[in-house]
């Protein structure tokens, strides 16, 4: 017997609830840029550049696991000279509560005028019972 969470009963509805999906109460998750990681609270070393935060939509959970279902961005530096390593999810767009954070793959140099558009971001909930 596997003794884990319930993947269609549990993990899918959790992962599409951050997606803003039908499963607990709905929400629209938003992300925001950081410079190192984001603690945990959400808050440390936030992005100077752009500090907005852009509503993220991801496809349906599968397999307990969530994907971006497009880009999220651009965001545009304003005026300073940083470079990006993580970023925080919230479910709201100012104030809200902070729900998770990540490291991007690799760190970007981020100058004035610079764009970042987030292209991927995988959530996954393990382990899961078969």
């Amino acid at each position: 017997m596997t003794t884990d969470i319930s993947t269609a009963n549990i993990a899918n509805g959790w992962l599409n609830t951050l997606r803003g999906g039908s499963n607990f109460t709905a929400l629209t998750p938003y992300a925001k840029l950081h410079t190192g990681d984001p603690g945990a609270s959400g808050t440390a070393n936030a992005a100077a550049g752009d500090t907005t935060r852009k509503a993220i939509t991801q496809s349906a959970a599968s397999a307990g696991s969530i994907a971006l279902s497009s880009n999220v961005g651009p965001w545009t530096n304003g005026g300073t000279s940083e470079t990006l390593t993580h970023i925080s999810v919230w479910d709201a767009s100012t104030s809200g509560n902070f729900l998770y954070s990540g490291a991007l793959s690799s760190s970007q140099p981020w100058g004035t005028g610079n764009t970042f558009t987030l292209t991927t971001l995988t959530v996954s909930l393990s382990p899961l019972a078969a």
